[in-house]
């Protein structure tokens, strides 16, 4: 009973925190302004203002906290298991992997077949990739340079190590 009271807790604040969060995002203070804080919960003040009046209530944000507890409460008892928690969080990044997936394609398929060949993503690249990355012109990239590189790219997507995952494969 207690570990079914801890996960269901659990759950809730996963759940809730992510309303301070979007919240702050409207003020400029989240990544990129869309709520996005190192992997927290994700909400945009506008699914929140359900009735689009400007204002987030207390009690909308429980409306909402309530439905996102029942999408994620698959079986319907009224707790959240862990493999119904690590359902919802694996169906949300599916999403993100998805939309990234289709940007990819957007962005580089040049003859819109909805595929990307190698020849579209090095067309997008032309080289400078490496270039700037082998910082002392000597045709290679050394481990300082890599190094250098992966914190650039960080910095300037607005994160640290161990986020951004998904772009490893195929970086845009």
């Amino acid at each position: 009973m207690q570990t079914k009271m801890a996960i269901t807790g659990l759950a809730l604040a996963l759940m809730a925190g992510g309303a301070p969060l979007a919240m702050a995002s409207q003020h400029g203070q989240g990544q990129h302004g869309q709520g996005k804080m190192h992997g927290g919960p994700h909400h945009r003040f506008e699914q929140l203002d359900a009735n689009d009046d400007g204002q987030v209530t207390r009690e909308e944000m429980e409306t909402h906290m309530q439905a996102r507890f029942e999408g994620a409460d698959t079986d319907g008892d009224g707790v959240l298991s862990k493999s119904e928690i690590v359902a919802r969080m694996m169906a949300r990044r599916a999403a993100r992997v998805v939309a990234h997936a289709d940007h990819m394609v957007e962005r580089h398929d040049a003859d819109g077949d909805g595929a990307l060949s190698m020849e579209e993503l090095r067309a997008r690249r032309d080289g400078r990739m490496f270039e700037r990355a082998d910082a002392d012109g000597d045709g290679a990239i050394s481990a300082e340079e890599f190094r250098a590189m992966r914190e650039n790219r960080a910095g300037r997507h607005g994160h640290g190590h161990g986020h951004g995952q998904g772009k490893q494969m195929m970086d845009e």
